[in-house]
């Protein structure tokens, strides 16, 4: 070497990183925490406030930004699922709300959002489909007998399937527990005249 100061020099610690204390790591991990917090906040609220301005498309990459900082956080996932229904994308929706139900199965509004992922478009609904949303649907009510359209939806999927009894009870049931459904009303009275 010729003393020029350009040899390397092993031991002068270039190219190692300080190892950060642990009171540092803390205040790394807590700064972290609390960005991700910010975002997520930031990512449920516009994309919520987009959907409810009818501007799924919109929201859609807001709404899947929050599930994925917050992949259990059960308003995250039916927003997102409510976007996708809301752009018929049932197949989409129902794997978040499956995961959904399996966090948190107490919330009828997720099972009566997967019952509609589940039947998808009703007009083309085969046998299996129109099943599970049945069941998504009775879930709905067993978690809440008033869940809003749940015993409506169930009607509309036996009269589509011919089961005059099942769907007169569904209705009678829809108009119970939301005496302003003219259309269950209106059903029920066509079905049982």
């Amino acid at each position: 070497m010729n003393g020029t100061g350009d040899e390397l020099n092993n031991n002068d610690g270039a190219g190692t990183e300080p190892i950060p204390s642990e009171h540092d790591q803390e205040r790394l991990n807590s700064w972290l925490k609390d960005r991700q917090e910010r975002q997520f906040r930031e990512q449920i609220t516009e994309g919520t406030r987009l959907l409810q301005e009818g501007k799924t498309e919109e929201a859609l990459p807001l709404l899947k930004r929050a599930c994925e900082l917050r992949p259990t956080d059960a308003s995250a996932s039916l927003n997102l699922a409510s976007a996708y229904l809301l752009l018929g994308r049932y197949k989409l929706a129902v794997p978040v709300l499956e995961e959904a139900v399996r966090q948190t199965p107490s919330i009828a509004q997720l099972w009566i959002n997967l019952g509609a992922a589940y039947l998808g478009n009703p007009i083309l609904a085969r046998d299996e489909q129109q099943l599970k949303a049945i069941a998504a649907f009775q879930r709905a009510l067993q978690i809440d007998p008033f869940a809003p359209s749940a015993a409506y939806n169930i009607g509309l999927i036996y009269v589509d399937r011919d089961e005059r009894d099942k769907a007169i009870a569904a209705f009678r049931l829809a108009a119970k527990s939301d005496p302003g459904d003219m259309d269950a009303k209106r059903l029920l009275k066509k079905l049982e005249a």
